[in-house]
């Protein structure tokens, strides 16, 4: 019941975030057409997870996580009200969407973990990968929606309708977390509370976050899979994150399509998660989760590699590749999320999913700063194809770790 108050706060959330991010992206290209410009944006909404990821999954561990997702969402909200006001003003300055994107992205460091350290303290453990497989429909057909709603309204009203809608989306999740009336999170509250806040002063409360937030790095050292699949997670990021980024102009550039062409885009990518998470909450992928992710990881990689080779007529055979690269995203990331939420105990889980998402998060600014020069200068297709045969290495190599391999057998939760 409480997940159940949540989720529907998240799917409006997501549905007026995706129609939000859908239209800053199409305000970047129309006004720019620069794949850079379109790979900075991504990287100032990525790069405050990178900054901060780490010490906010130790705020959320110290924190009422009702505290924490609704500080989050509300501080978000405010972010929107603020570019609304900038809009209303005349022409709305790229440089202002870039602002924006960093400081709803500081927000949602925080929300991230927090709601990943949710599920596994109110539902049992073993319907943890069904439930991830739940939360990845119910955020991927918040996104679909948002794509397909913000195709209809950027071109009669603009940003400023999109941005007021975000902010009643955000609003609606806060009182959706309210209404759920969640009693859990804060292990940490008490010791933090009982810092020496005199002796020292900030001081003392900066080191006491630092070595709260390398203890949760020990944790996740500690088991040997997880800090593989880590670092495995890491490469995939370097090589994954520019795709998201040029989608739009594959779609636009390449293909000469639309605006209407990027949406479908954007909407059959959806779809495809959307059928990924169904199959994910249905069946729950194979025995062994981490050959789950190997064979995601290898699918993903096979469909970048065939998009990359379509010919200027091929936006057909580019949405098929789309779905599948789609279908194949809650295969990679819910087992994963799953597999941490069972074996990292409570008290360390958003110190661990913090560490996570930084960790991997720093793999993005070289992979979009790799691609916005190789982009402009070669074009988009030649990073699909290179990226796509990279992931199919990377899923042999990942497989050959044993660590990984035998990530689900009890000897090997600690090493």
């Amino acid at each position: 019941m409480k997940l159940g108050f949540v989720w529907g706060g998240e799917l409006v959330s997501v549905l007026t975030s995706s129609i939000l991010q859908m239209g800053f992206i199409w305000h970047i290209t129309l006004t720019t057409n620069s794949a850079s410009m379109l790979s900075l944006a991504s990287l100032a909404g990525f790069l405050p997870l990178a900054l901060f990821g780490m010490f906010a999954g130790t705020i959320v561990d110290r924190l009422p996580l009702k505290h924490t997702l609704v500080g989050a969402d509300l501080f978000i909200a405010a972010v929107s009200a603020i570019v609304a006001a900038v809009s209303l003003t005349g022409a709305l300055p790229v440089w202002v969407v870039m602002v924006a994107l960093f400081f709803r992205a500081i927000g949602n460091a925080f929300h991230t973990p927090a709601f990943q350290s949710l599920t596994p303290l109110v539902a049992p453990p073993e319907h943890l990968t069904r439930l991830a497989g739940v939360t990845q429909a119910v955020q991927s057909g918040g996104y679909i929606l948002g794509t397909a709603i913000a195709a209809v309204i950027y071109p009669l009203w603009g940003l400023t309708a999109m941005i007021a809608l975000d902010v009643a989306g955000a609003l609606f999740a806060t009182v959706a977390i309210i209404a759920a009336r969640l009693d859990v999170g804060g292990a940490g509250a008490r010791d933090a509370a009982e810092a020496p806040v005199n002796a020292g002063g900030m001081l003392a409360q900066l080191r006491a976050l630092v070595s709260e937030t390398a203890e949760g790095y020990r944790v996740l050292r500690g088991y040997g899979g997880l800090f593989a699949l880590l670092w495995c997670g890491f490469a995939f990021t370097f090589v994954f994150s520019p795709i998201s980024a040029l989608f739009p102009i594959m779609t636009l550039g390449h293909f000469d399509g639309t605006t209407g062409d990027a949406a479908m885009a954007e909407i059959v990518f959806s779809v495809g998660m959307i059928a990924g998470s169904a199959l994910l909450a249905s069946w729950g992928g194979f025995k062994n989760r981490a050959f789950t992710v190997v064979a995601a990881t290898a699918l993903y990689g096979v469909a970048t590699f065939g998009a990359g080779f379509l010919g200027t007529g091929g936006f057909s055979l580019f949405l098929a590749a789309s779905f599948l690269m789609g279908l194949s995203s809650p295969f990679y990331s819910g087992p994963q999320t799953a597999l941490m939420q069972e074996k990292i105990p409570p008290e360390f889980l958003g110190r661990v999913f913090g560490l996570y998402g930084a960790i991997m998060s720093w793999a993005m600014p070289l992979g979009l700063a790799g691609s916005s020069l190789f982009a402009d200068t070669v074009g988009a297709p030649a990073w699909f194809v290179g990226a796509g045969a990279a992931m199919v290495v990377l899923a042999v190599i990942t497989w050959a770790i044993p660590s990984i391999r035998h990530i689900e057998e009890p000897s090997c939760d600690l090493s």
